[in-house]
């Protein structure tokens, strides 16, 4: 099976090492169904190598079709995809845009808009295969052009907050801050060739991610406005939209979805607001059913309700950040003092109640393929009150900004509170949702989130690398962006993870984050909703589900 899905000898033959590897546990089974998909074998055949079958989820019942599904999840502005900063934006796109390649819940990589795709042996060569017979609802024919025309655009640098530059890197003439010539190339109808100017491991996943979803040729002549010109190629068609109230989709009618057919007639996204009370009392009133997400201080509260919970253990989780351009956090021992100052562990206790894992400053998690394990750090007040005496800020009042959404503000009270044990002066500063994240990138001292990334290669790239559109520290280390570009071109993850050790320990000395724990995702479902579940990477996938009612 995994002959007829992969031609090329050296993957063939790398992934039977790392099966080898995964059977005899020196890595996880997780981290090797991801990396056989990455480079083109099928869910089937990676299980199989394992001697596994794919797993199925049990199914109460037939399924049925029919029946209106309403989704507690904010409902923020649309704007243009490659732009998208939050995955709520995608989830609303995602009922009616595509992806070239979807990651799953069971920690694949599957094709989507793409049938299959081919990776040459040092990852220098895509050849990308577009699923035939997909068509738009307008009616147009989905063909290579269009993943021509969407490759293009994500390599466009120039354009501000375009995330997908970052994942596409390699494709990139950072002179014209486009697409290299030859780079992208359309091979007929239904193939494309990706030469890449360097050997980058992440690309297929970089096309999985929220800010990859396809949009139609037509997209920048009819003024870049998906809501005024839904024109897409999933499951189900636009009917309405309103920021911070509701969006609105019914069963695809105008043309033949790809994958067959939803099997809901409508779906309703609701934006109860960051009060998580309210989507409580939307379950208790039968008006809602089922999370998007639901915060840690709530798991307790809706698995009393009588709710079915999902949950899954991720990479996602939340940073302390200082932004190195701005005093006093240029000074490397400012940021150290206030790393130094703070405790991980009770960070997680009183953030999150303890619903996850500690991190350790250096943004690379324990499930990630190449996670290298580093000398456990622990706080020390008196080591924090030198380094910040030393450099003259000792008096310096933090500002520490964050979101009023619940544990982003418990978290950003936790740190501030051990922040002042060891002596420092700190402000809070809570923003409302809509206000803070209008200027994300751009405070001196704030609390964000980030999503989970299969790959600790990924994040690193996209958060801190000098440059991309997402560095919100501003963070910029010849040191690390080289060995950085080393590691996006090691295949095999134990040998990455020699590299990985001294980006992690150049991360973690720079102190520029504060990243106190790793995130257990988790939704709520009433009974009656079925094959739905909590995504590792927040994504919402409706296309399968349906009510068993």
């Amino acid at each position: 099976m995994i002959r007829d899905t992969l031609k090329n000898k050296f993957w063939r033959k790398s992934l039977k090492g790392w099966a080898a590897d995964a059977k005899e546990g020196s890595i996880d089974r997780r981290e090797f169904l991801a990396l056989a998909t990455i480079f083109g074998a099928s869910t089937v055949a990676a299980y199989g190598m394992l001697g596994l079958a794919v797993p199925s989820r049990a199914l109460a019942d037939t399924p049925k079709k029919g029946g209106a599904l309403r989704v507690g999840m904010f409902v923020k502005d649309q704007k243009d995809p490659r732009t998208y900063d939050w995955p709520e934006m995608g989830n609303v796109a995602r009922q009616f845009l595509d992806s070239l390649v979807t990651y799953t819940r069971e920690f694949t990589f599957e094709p989507a808009l793409l049938e299959k795709w081919d990776v040459n042996a040092d990852a220098t060569e895509y050849v990308l295969h577009v699923r035939p017979g997909v068509t738009w609802n307008n009616g147009d024919a989905f063909t290579a052009d269009d993943v021509v025309f969407n490759m293009n655009r994500w390599c466009d640098s120039g354009v501000a907050g375009n995330s997908m530059a970052a994942r596409m890197a390699a494709l990139i003439d950072p002179a014209t801050k486009k697409a290299r010539d030859g780079a992208i190339t359309k091979v007929d109808d239904h193939t494309v060739k990706l030469s890449l100017k360097k050997p980058d491991i992440t690309i297929i996943p970089g096309m999985s991610d929220y800010p990859g979803l396809i949009v139609h040729h037509d997209y920048e002549k009819d003024g870049s406005d998906l809501i005024k010109h839904p024109v897409g190629t999933g499951a189900f068609e636009l009917v309405s939209f309103e920021v911070g109230k509701k969006a609105s989709f019914k069963r695809r009618t105008n043309g033949k979805w790809w994958g067959g057919e939803a099997l809901l007639d409508s779906v309703e996204f609701i934006d109860y607001g960051p009060d998580i009370s309210a989507t409580v009392s939307a379950f208790e009133s039968k008006e809602l059913d089922c999370t998007m997400k639901t915060d840690a201080g709530y798991v307790a509260i809706m698995d009393k309700a009588g709710l079915t919970r999902s949950d899954v253990q991720t990479s996602a989780t939340i940073v302390a950040r200082t932004n190195v351009k701005q005093k006093p956090y240029d000074d490397q021992r400012v940021r150290n003092a206030l790393q130094m100052a703070v405790d991980n562990a009770t960070i997680l206790k009183l953030g999150i109640d303890g619903l996850g894992t500690v991190g350790e400053n250096f943004h690379v998690a324990p499930i990630h393929p190449e996670y290298a394990e580093l000398p456990k750090k622990s706080r020390d007040i008196e080591g924090a009150k030198k380094l910040m005496t030393d450099s003259g800020q000792i008096d310096h009042e933090h500002d520490l900004i964050t979101s009023d959404e619940e544990y982003y503000k418990n978290t950003g009270d936790a740190i501030a509170a051990q922040l002042r044990e060891a002596g420092f002066k700190v402000k809070r500063t809570v923003l409302p949702g809509s206000t803070f994240w209008n200027d994300w990138t751009k405070y001196p001292y704030s609390i964000t989130d980030w999503n989970m990334r299969p790959l600790g290669v990924q994040v690193l790239a996209l958060a801190y690398r000098t440059g991309e559109a997402w560095n919100e520290s501003a963070y910029s280390d010849p040191q690390f962006d080289a060995k950085l570009e080393k590691a996006l071109a090691i295949p095999d993850p134990k040998e990455r993870k020699v590299v990985m050790k001294d980006l992690e320990q150049i991360l973690q000395d720079s102190g520029i984050i504060i990243q106190p724990y790793w995130l257990t995702l988790y939704n709520h479902r009433t009974p009656q909703v079925m094959n739905y579940g909590m995504h590792p990477l927040y994504e919402t996938h409706l296309e399968k589900v349906w009510l068993n009612a």
